[in-house]
C-alpha cells in the first residue's frame, strides 16, 4: 500500500470498488474541490473528490444532475466512437452516489485511461480538439430538457450579480489598494455596460437556457495520450441549466491564451486568433446543428464577457481576502485577475477578426 491517509482509504473503500485500494494520490490542480486518483487491486482506477460544500451547498443535487446527464449522454453515444462520460460509482452500503463523513461529502467516478490534459494550449491541433470536445458534449446533451437539471449554483455566470458583489466588496474592504489594484478598479469601471449583455439577450428570447458544463476550461478536456483526440469532458460538478455561451466563452478564453491562467500579472497575455479559429472550427464542426443564428451572433460577446467576468471574480476575491479561490501566495488572485483583464483587452482589440472567424463557419 502506497502511503495514503487511512481516512482516504476508508472513504474510497466505502464505494462499490471492484478491488481493494492499492494507492491514493493527488490529482489535478483544481481551485475548488480536493481530487485524488484511486488505484485498486483489479487494475481499475477511479477519481475520488471531496466536493466543496461552501461552493455547492446542496451536493446531493450536484450528483443527481451528473447522473441525469450521464444517463442521457450514454444513450446518444455513437458506436465505435471513443467518447467517455464519467460514470458514478455508488456507495456500497446505501446505494447513493456519494459518501458522507461528518461534514465532508465525497464522490467516486470512473477514470479516463490513456488520456491527458494540458493547462495551456500549444498547438492549433490541440485547440481544435478542445473545441471539438466541447462541441461533442453539447451535441450529446442538446436534446436533454434543461428543466431536468437542478440549478445547483444560482447566479453562476450571471455577470451583473458578480458586478454587484464586487461593488459591495470594494466598498467594505479594508485592503490598501496598490497601483495594480487601482488599475483593475479602473478596468472594471470602464466596462460596466458589458455585464448584462448575455442576460439581456436571454430575456429577449434570443438565447435559450440549455444544459451546460459550466467550467469547460482546457484542462477539463481529456485528450487521448496516443492520438491527441478529445475523448472526454470531466469535472461535471457545475453541470446545470444555463447558456451555452457561458461554456463557449470559457473555452475560448481558456484555450486562446497561450500563457495560461497563471501567467504572472498578465504582461504579454494575448488572445491568439489562430487558436480561436481552431477552437471554433472544432466546436462548430461538432455542435453547429444545435445552434441558431442568434447563438452564433453572440459568440464574440461570450468570449469577451466570460474573460471579463472571471477577472472580476478573481479581483473581488482578492479584495475579500481570498475566500473562494485557492491561492498559493500573496497577490495570487490579483495576478489572476490581471491575466483575465489583459485577455479581455486583447479580445476587444480583435473584435472584427473574431467575428469574421465565426461568420466563416455559418
Amino acid at each position: 500500500m502506497a502511503a495514503a491517509a487511512p481516512e482516504l482509504v476508508w472513504i474510497a473503500e466505502a464505494f462499490a470498488l471492484p478491488g481493494t485500494v492499492t494507492a491514493i494520490s493527488p490529482l489535478g490542480n483544481g481551485n475548488v474541490n480536493d481530487t485524488y486518483r484511486v488505484d485498486t487491486t483489479s487494475g481499475d482506477r477511479f477519481v475520488l473528490q471531496r466536493l466543496n460544500t461552501q461552493v455547492f451547498p446542496q451536493p446531493q443535487l450536484v450528483m443527481r444532475n451528473l447522473q441525469v446527464l450521464s444517463d442521457h449522454a450514454q444513450q446518444r453515444l455513437v458506436a465505435g466512437q471513443r467518447w467517455e462520460v464519467p460514470q458514478v460509482i455508488p456507495n456500497r452500503h446505501t446505494g447513493e452516489p456519494w459518501v458522507e463523513n461528518g461534514d465532508q461529502f465525497w464522490r467516486l467516478l470512473s477514470f479516463v485511461n490513456n488520456a491527458i490534459t494540458v493547462d495551456a494550449i500549444t498547438t492549433a491541433e490541440q485547440a481544435g480538439q478542445v473545441g471539438r470536445g466541447l462541441g461533442l458534449f453539447h451535441s450529446l446533451i442538446s436534446d436533454l430538457p434543461a428543466e431536468q437539471l437542478a440549478d445547483t449554483l444560482p447566479g453562476f455566470h450571471i455577470t451583473p450579480g458578480y458586478l454587484a458583489a464586487y461593488d459591495q466588496t470594494l466598498q467594505s474592504t479594508s485592503l490598501q489598494l496598490c497601483d495594480r489594484s487601482q488599475w483593475c478598479c479602473a478596468f472594471v469601471e470602464q466596462r460596466r455596460t458589458l455585464a448584462p449583455l448575455l442576460e439581456q439577450a436571454k430575456a429577449a428570447g434570443r438565447l435559450q437556457l440549455r444544459p451546460i458544463h459550466g467550467d469547460p476550461k482546457v484542462n477539463n478536456v481529456m485528450l487521448c495520450a496516443s492520438t491527441g483526440i478529445a475523448v472526454s469532458l470531466v469535472d461535471l460538478d457545475t453541470v446545470k441549466p444555463g447558456l451555452v455561451h457561458y461554456d463557449i466563452g470559457d473555452c475560448l478564453r481558456s484555450a486562446c491564451n497561450r500563457l495560461g491562467e497563471e501567467a504572472g500579472d498578465g504582461e504579454g497575455v494575448c488572445f491568439d486568433l489562430e487558436l480561436c479559429q481552431a477552437v471554433l472550427e472544432g466546436y462548430l464542426g461538432a455542435a453547429r446543428a444545435s445552434l441558431s443564428a442568434d447563438d452564433l451572433d453572440h459568440i464574440f460577446d461570450a468570449a469577451r464577457l466570460i474573460s471579463f467576468e472571471l477577472g472580476l471574480r478573481f479581483f473581488g476575491d482578492h479584495l475579500a481576502g481570498n475566500a473562494y479561490f485557492r491561492t498559493s501566495r500573496p497577490g495570487h488572485n490579483l495576478d489572476r485577475a490581471r491575466v483575465q483583464f489583459r485577455l479581455t483587452e486583447s479580445i476587444e482589440a480583435q473584435e472584427a477578426e473574431i467575428r469574421a472567424i465565426v461568420d466563416a463557419q455559418r
